[in-house]
């Protein structure tokens, strides 16, 4: 399965109405750097759910972006998973 700029992957793909880059411009700069180096497409509104979240158990801004690579980390593994068993 390839799509556009994509890539090889079997997780979801979903159109949406919002305008992305607008959300990205409104993101703070460290989740837009984190976003420039994401191995996965996700959305601004994604990153940013789950920096608040992660942000809001641990206090710490680091631990929070771990948290982020944790994430992309297992669906990543969720995507090699798929690929390997379909």
């Amino acid at each position: 399965m390839t799509g556009r700029n994509l890539g090889r992957t079997r997780l979801s793909k979903r159109r949406r109405q919002e305008n992305p880059m607008h959300e990205f411009d409104q993101l703070p700069p460290v989740l837009r750097a984190w976003l420039a180096h994401a191995a996965l497409p996700w959305r601004p509104r994604s990153v940013r759910r789950a920096y608040d979240r992660a942000l809001a158990l641990t206090g710490e801004p680091s631990s929070a972006l771990s948290e982020l690579d944790r994430l992309e980390a297992l669906q990543l593994a969720k995507d090699t998973s798929l690929s390997v068993g379909g």
